[in-house]
Protein backbone atom coordinates (compact mmCIF):
# COMPACT_ATOMS: atom_id res chain seq x y z
CA UNK A 1 0.00 0.00 0.00
CA UNK A 2 1.69 3.30 -0.73
CA UNK A 3 1.91 5.61 2.04
CA UNK A 4 -0.93 8.93 2.04
CA UNK A 5 1.07 12.00 0.64
CA UNK A 6 1.27 14.67 3.50
CA UNK A 7 -0.59 17.69 3.59
CA UNK A 8 1.09 20.39 4.72
CA UNK A 9 -0.94 23.57 5.56
CA UNK A 10 -0.40 26.69 3.53
CA UNK A 11 2.45 29.30 4.50
CA UNK A 12 1.62 33.00 5.83
CA UNK A 13 5.01 34.39 5.66
CA UNK A 14 4.89 37.66 8.07
CA UNK A 15 7.83 40.32 8.31
CA UNK A 16 9.24 41.87 11.91
CA UNK A 17 10.17 45.33 11.98
CA UNK A 18 7.53 47.86 11.30
CA UNK A 19 4.92 44.69 11.06
CA UNK A 20 5.22 42.90 14.75
CA UNK A 21 7.62 45.24 16.25
CA UNK A 22 7.86 49.02 16.68
CA UNK A 23 11.26 49.72 15.90
CA UNK A 24 10.73 53.37 15.64
CA UNK A 25 12.44 54.26 19.10
CA UNK A 26 15.40 52.89 17.66
CA UNK A 27 15.83 54.54 13.99
CA UNK A 28 17.90 57.49 15.05
CA UNK A 29 20.79 55.05 14.43
CA UNK A 30 20.46 54.68 11.19
CA UNK A 31 19.28 57.92 10.16
CA UNK A 32 21.83 59.83 7.93
CA UNK A 33 25.09 59.00 6.47
CA UNK A 34 26.66 57.23 9.47
CA UNK A 35 24.99 54.40 10.88
CA UNK A 36 25.35 52.53 14.01
CA UNK A 37 23.83 48.79 12.86
CA UNK A 38 25.01 47.71 16.13
CA UNK A 39 23.21 49.93 17.92
CA UNK A 40 20.07 49.86 15.86
CA UNK A 41 19.92 45.88 16.36
CA UNK A 42 20.64 46.21 19.98
CA UNK A 43 17.93 47.97 20.59
CA UNK A 44 15.66 44.36 19.48
CA UNK A 45 14.80 43.47 23.20
CA UNK A 46 13.04 47.06 23.85
CA UNK A 47 10.97 47.06 20.63
CA UNK A 48 7.19 47.04 21.38
CA UNK A 49 4.62 44.88 19.74
CA UNK A 50 2.22 46.48 17.46
CA UNK A 51 -1.03 45.25 17.68
CA UNK A 52 -2.23 45.41 14.67
CA UNK A 53 0.35 43.36 13.62
CA UNK A 54 -0.42 40.28 16.62
CA UNK A 55 -3.89 40.40 15.00
CA UNK A 56 -3.11 39.33 11.72
CA UNK A 57 -1.00 36.82 13.03
CA UNK A 58 -4.12 35.52 15.39
CA UNK A 59 -6.32 35.20 12.44
CA UNK A 60 -3.52 33.51 9.84
CA UNK A 61 -3.04 30.68 12.69
CA UNK A 62 -7.09 30.63 13.24
CA UNK A 63 -7.54 30.26 9.45
CA UNK A 64 -5.11 27.44 9.34
CA UNK A 65 -2.17 28.61 7.83
CA UNK A 66 1.26 27.79 9.11
CA UNK A 67 3.28 31.28 10.22
CA UNK A 68 7.37 31.42 9.01
CA UNK A 69 8.88 34.84 9.51
CA UNK A 70 10.84 36.70 7.29
CA UNK A 71 13.61 39.50 7.95
CA UNK A 72 15.71 40.98 6.60
CA UNK A 73 17.76 40.86 10.20
CA UNK A 74 21.07 39.61 10.15
CA UNK A 75 21.67 36.00 11.43
CA UNK A 76 23.49 37.44 14.08
CA UNK A 77 20.19 39.11 16.02
CA UNK A 78 18.71 35.63 16.07
CA UNK A 79 18.42 35.17 19.93
CA UNK A 80 17.44 38.70 20.61
CA UNK A 81 14.78 38.19 18.00
CA UNK A 82 14.14 34.48 18.99
CA UNK A 83 13.48 35.98 22.98
CA UNK A 84 11.00 38.61 21.60
CA UNK A 85 8.84 36.48 20.01
CA UNK A 86 8.36 34.24 22.79
CA UNK A 87 8.38 37.05 25.37
CA UNK A 88 5.54 38.63 23.30
CA UNK A 89 3.85 34.78 22.61
CA UNK A 90 3.81 35.07 19.38
CA UNK A 91 3.74 31.37 18.04
CA UNK A 92 6.95 28.84 17.64
CA UNK A 93 7.32 29.15 14.16
CA UNK A 94 10.31 28.99 11.53
CA UNK A 95 12.33 32.21 11.88
CA UNK A 96 14.38 33.53 8.49
CA UNK A 97 17.02 35.78 8.45
CA UNK A 98 19.10 37.53 6.18
CA UNK A 99 23.06 35.96 6.43
CA UNK A 100 25.22 37.80 8.27
CA UNK A 101 27.26 40.14 5.83
CA UNK A 102 24.44 39.89 3.25
CA UNK A 103 24.21 43.26 1.79
CA UNK A 104 21.62 43.00 -1.08
CA UNK A 105 18.78 45.44 -0.61
CA UNK A 106 15.85 43.80 1.98
CA UNK A 107 13.54 43.09 -1.47
CA UNK A 108 16.01 41.09 -3.38
CA UNK A 109 17.10 39.21 0.36
CA UNK A 110 13.18 38.42 0.98
CA UNK A 111 12.41 37.51 -2.26
CA UNK A 112 14.92 34.74 -2.37
CA UNK A 113 13.58 33.34 0.52
CA UNK A 114 9.92 33.22 -0.39
CA UNK A 115 11.15 32.05 -3.30
CA UNK A 116 12.82 29.19 -1.92
CA UNK A 117 10.13 28.13 0.60
CA UNK A 118 7.27 28.30 -2.75
CA UNK A 119 9.29 25.72 -3.96
CA UNK A 120 7.68 22.40 -2.33
CA UNK A 121 4.88 24.75 -0.22
CA UNK A 122 2.26 27.19 -1.01
CA UNK A 123 2.79 30.54 0.19
CA UNK A 124 -0.26 31.41 0.66
CA UNK A 125 0.07 35.28 1.53
CA UNK A 126 3.10 37.16 2.70
CA UNK A 127 2.96 40.38 5.07
CA UNK A 128 5.29 43.22 5.01
CA UNK A 129 5.70 46.70 5.09
CA UNK A 130 8.56 47.22 2.82
CA UNK A 131 6.89 48.89 -0.38
CA UNK A 132 9.74 47.47 -2.14
CA UNK A 133 9.60 43.97 -1.01
CA UNK A 134 5.25 44.02 -1.52
CA UNK A 135 6.15 45.40 -5.15
CA UNK A 136 8.73 42.53 -5.89
CA UNK A 137 6.48 40.40 -4.41
CA UNK A 138 3.21 41.28 -6.31
CA UNK A 139 5.69 41.30 -9.32
CA UNK A 140 6.19 37.61 -8.73
CA UNK A 141 2.72 36.89 -8.50
CA UNK A 142 2.46 36.51 -4.68
CA UNK A 143 -1.07 37.96 -2.27
CA UNK A 144 0.54 40.54 -0.16
CA UNK A 145 -0.92 42.24 2.46
CA UNK A 146 0.98 45.54 3.23
CA UNK A 147 1.30 46.48 6.66
CA UNK A 148 0.84 50.06 6.78
CA UNK A 149 -0.19 50.54 10.88
CA UNK A 150 3.34 52.01 11.84
CA UNK A 151 4.33 55.49 10.11
CA UNK A 152 7.19 55.06 7.80
CA UNK A 153 10.12 53.99 9.20
CA UNK A 154 11.89 56.13 6.30
CA UNK A 155 15.43 55.54 7.81
CA UNK A 156 15.04 52.17 8.12
CA UNK A 157 13.75 51.47 4.70
CA UNK A 158 15.98 53.81 3.14
CA UNK A 159 18.88 51.89 4.93
CA UNK A 160 17.91 48.22 3.77
CA UNK A 161 16.57 48.96 -0.03
CA UNK A 162 19.49 51.71 -0.64
CA UNK A 163 22.46 51.41 1.64
CA UNK A 164 21.40 47.22 1.29
CA UNK A 165 23.68 47.28 4.77
CA UNK A 166 22.12 45.45 7.82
Amino acid sequence: MKPMPVEHPPIAVVDLDGVLADVRHRLHHIDGASKDWDAFFAGIPDDPPLAEGLAVVERLLADGHEIVFVTGRPERTRGDTERWLARHRLPRARVLMRRDGDRRPARQVKRAIVRRLATDRTVAVVVDDDPAVCDALEADGRAVYRADWMDRAGPLHRAQEGDGTT
